[in-house]
């Protein structure tokens, strides 16, 4: 819903899950591959999986270079305070302690 939202409006999504990683929808990819490993590792999964994994890493990058050329200094500033893929130990405590103290936005 956030990521519709913001490419409707035509603007950057930064709220909700994008305020601590900018590709969350990728790093789910990549932990769904990592659990197809564990669950079945079979030679296919084995071989496949390192091929999905840098795939996914480039189309992030991809995506990356066309948010630089669309939103310039927005974007660069974003990626510059937000984890490409995991997320931020600190930003991740700090959004917990203000969700159970009523200090802030629930997660």
């Amino acid at each position: 819903e956030v990521l519709y939202k913001a490419t409707k409006q035509h603007k950057l999504a930064i709220d909700s899950v994008y305020k601590y990683i900018r590709h969350p929808q990728y790093l789910a990819f990549i932990l769904i591959i990592f659990g197809f490993l564990v669950q079945w590792p079979t030679l296919i999964t084995l071989l496949m999986a390192p091929i999905l994994i840098v795939r996914y890493i480039r189309l992030a990058n991809q995506e990356e270079a066309n948010m630089l050329h669309l939103f310039g200094m927005t974007y660069q500033r974003y990626k510059q305070s937000t984890p490409m893929f995991i997320p931020s130990m600190k930003q991740c405590v700090s959004a917990i302690f203000r969700t159970f103290t009523g200090g802030g936005e629930k997660i």
